[in-house]
């Protein structure tokens, strides 16, 4: 198929997914075959605007011209072709891992939860390929409604209040600062196309760079800095494979994404560079990072750690943008990449976890390691990428990061990510020392086992690996952490071929 046609093609097949997932809804097997057969034909297809895009073609489709200078409109260029295969190709092992998860805990209303996860995917891609701040602008809002039912989907009170913070927070940034920003950003330029450069050079000055810049930053409630933050973890309420949808395969990574085009194609490094615009957002992201990081050290439910992870690593991809250089914004979407990959197995791990074992907070993982070595050496593999250790590959993303801060001459956030870095050993690597390092605690054995903690070693002799459809997308998802780390110049070189000059 041509280009133009893929593009539909790729952003529909997820929608008619969603379709085909309620239509068998009655048939367990077949709605979750519909499910992994969808995931599989949509990074089929967008894996082939691949060659295309690096070869410098710019395929685009226009839908509908909603009003002069505004149309519904995608194009692929370097970025969002990156975010695209990111979330087109996680969505297969967390498709895999949520049939397992859902089977093993029992999960009701399934079917609900496979539609929403495709529209989620749906949303995701249209954000990927849009070609203007509308379409963007449009996805994005459809993304928040589809994941919402995700959000709250055990239906109970803490449940449902935390889908109020969740539409709370997203949905009053979007309409008051990004809303904002755009109808802005279209008055001032008279158009709303992302173009190589920027738009907006000679046509703002003075203070209120930074303003319309603030807006689009804290608009993007998606990429979670503080202190528009509180939606991410109290969203760690709902099923785990909706966390690693969250942190990894769509929601966050729009919010990065956004800011990211924003800064490359509205505004351009180059008019932020020589205003001197970005200065105050770096340090916003800074002091995102860091804090978020010392929050996560004092938690011990697992998923609230990794939660405050998130909004850490999301800090530097903001910040990445920021700093307005071309190695940082290479950096940048490195890490969107990397950070997906090691994200979701940790998210993967602490699911499989609670599957197998019932635990949530990582006091009570003395031994567990014994028991599933598996699933703990792919949380250790995934930590190193978190922490940018070889040979994975946050290891490159964040080399590339202090490289930017170094060519912007701003050696405080050189600073900023290894002070970060340390941070994240000491939240990430005691769940790997617990586990292995440490004798079980017959103790923390659940009540419904205690008549086991008379026998030797009970509960712990017991245990098992979570079911196979858990374990085999982890173990999967670790490896591609290596696999990045050798690929790294591969995704170096796609995103190189992105126009950051006027």
């Amino acid at each position: 198929m041509n280009p133009e046609t893929a593009i539909a093609v790729a952003v529909l097949l997820p929608l008619l997914g969603a379709v085909g997932i309620a239509l068998t809804g009655r048939w367990p097997n077949l709605r979750e075959g519909v499910t992994i057969a969808t995931a599989l034909a949509v990074f089929g297809v967008v894996l082939s605007l691949v060659p295309g895009v690096l070869g410098g073609d710019r395929p685009g489709l226009t839908v509908l011209n909603v009003m002069p200078g505004v149309a519904l409109a995608f194009e692929v260029e370097p970025l969002g072709m990156l975010y695209g295969l990111v979330a087109s190709s996680l969505w297969i092992p967390t498709a895999l891992y949520a049939i397992g998860y859902c089977r093993a805990h029992g999960e009701e209303n399934q079917t609900r939860f496979f539609v929403c996860f495709a529209l989620a995917i749906f949303a995701a891609l249209g954000i990927a390929f849009a070609r203007n701040l509308f379409t963007l602008f449009l996805f994005y809002e459809v993304l928040t409604l589809s994941t919402y039912p995700l959000v709250t989907h055990y239906g109970n009170d803490e449940a449902r209040a935390a889908g109020r913070t969740y539409l709370g927070i997203l949905l009053t940034t979007s309409v008051l600062f990004l809303l904002l920003a755009i109808v802005w950003t279209w008055k001032l330029t008279g158009t709303l196309e992302f173009s190589p450069g920027g738009i907006l050079a000679g046509r703002v000055d003075g203070p209120l760079v930074a303003i319309l810049l603030g807006l689009y930053a804290f608009g993007t409630g998606k990429a979670a800095l503080m202190p528009f933050h509180r939606w991410l973890p109290a969203a760690m309420v709902a099923p785990t494979p909706v966390s690693a949808l969250l942190h990894a395969v769509a929601i966050v990574k729009a919010g990065v994404f956004t800011v990211m085009k924003v800064i490359v194609y509205v505004f351009g490094i180059d008019f932020l560079s020589e205003t001197g615009a970005s200065i105050w957002l770096m340090y916003a992201a800074s002091f995102t990072l860091l804090a978020a990081s010392i929050i996560a050290l004092t938690k011990d439910n697992l998923k609230a750690r990794l939660a405050y992870s998130t909004i850490s690593q999301l800090a530097y991809i903001v910040l990445g943008g920021a700093l307005a250089t071309a190695t940082g914004v290479f950096g940048s979407g490195m890490h969107i990449a990397m950070h997906a990959m090691g994200k979701i197995t940790l998210f993967f791990c602490a699911g499989a976890i609670f599957v197998a074992s019932h635990k949530k907070n990582v006091s009570e993982m003395d031994g567990l390691g014994r028991t599933m070595p598996f699933t703990l050496a792919a949380f250790f593999v995934g930590s190193m990428s978190i922490i940018g250790l070889p040979p994975t590959g946050g290891a490159w993303s964040k080399w590339y990061l202090a490289l930017g801060a170094a060519e912007g001459h701003h050696a405080v956030f050189v600073g900023v990510l290894m002070v970060s870095s340390l941070l994240s050993i000491g939240y990430l690597m005691p769940v790997v020392g617990r586990a292995f390092f440490l004798p079980p605690n017959p103790d923390s054995a659940p009540a419904a086992n205690s008549d086991e903690k008379t026998t030797s070693g009970g509960f712990w002799e017991n245990l098992r690996e979570a079911p196979l459809l858990c374990l085999a997308p982890l173990c999967a998802t670790a490896a591609g952490c290596v696999v990045l780390f050798f690929y790294a110049p591969d995704v170096l070189g796609l995103l190189q071929t992105m126009r950051l000059g006027r």
